[in-house]
């Protein structure tokens, strides 16, 4: 399990990569990763492409970092879901929070 991040090179869109199992180790680097957000960041986009596992704290995460910026950003997406993971954030009405695709 990892995290890493990038930002666009404008500075518009911060990207966070979460591989692997995204649980409650991840509590602090995810934390870390939207911690200090550019002014100039619109969009913030958690990529799940390579994220085989997701538990409850992973929900609560998402939760916190939505609370946190949601002032600051236009749009939170979650992106490159595993279909087993996109049923578990539609099952929790996390569409509705979020945009997911």
């Amino acid at each position: 399990m990892s995290l890493s991040k990038s930002v666009s090179a404008d500075g518009a869109t911060l990207t966070i990569y979460i591989s692997g199992k995204f649980d409650f180790n991840l509590v602090q680097s995810f934390r870390q990763a939207y911690a200090e957000i550019s002014q100039k960041t619109s969009k913030v986009i958690v990529d799940l492409r390579d994220t085989d596992y997701m538990d409850s704290s992973a929900l609560g995460m998402l939760l916190n970092m939505q609370k946190n910026i949601e002032a600051q950003v236009n749009s939170i997406e979650i992106s490159n879901c595993q279909p087993q993971l996109k049923k578990i954030l539609q099952i929790s009405r996390f569409d509705k929070k979020f945009d997911i695709n």
